[in-house]
């Protein structure tokens, strides 16, 4: 994959090179994209995706990057 960089002038310095947009554009495709309930089988498949998202919104604890060592 070949990256696209920039020139932008800087505070106290002349010009810059800057890296541009990393990510390759994804346009979902075909009709079932997206449709979550039709991709799971099971209810039971359906309420542990169901209770994962709960958890992760509003649950006390938080998970990887987004525990915090101090609160705030």
């Amino acid at each position: 994959m070949e990256y696209k960089v920039e020139k932008k002038s800087a505070p106290g310095r002349k010009e810059v090179e800057v890296l541009g947009a990393t990510f390759e554009a994804g346009i979902p495709e075909g009709y079932e994209a997206g449709r979550w309930r039709q991709k799971l089988d099971s209810r039971k498949e359906k309420l542990k995706y169901l209770e994962t998202g709960e958890r992760y919104w509003y649950g006390e604890e938080w998970y990887g990057s987004e525990k915090r060592k101090t609160p705030a």
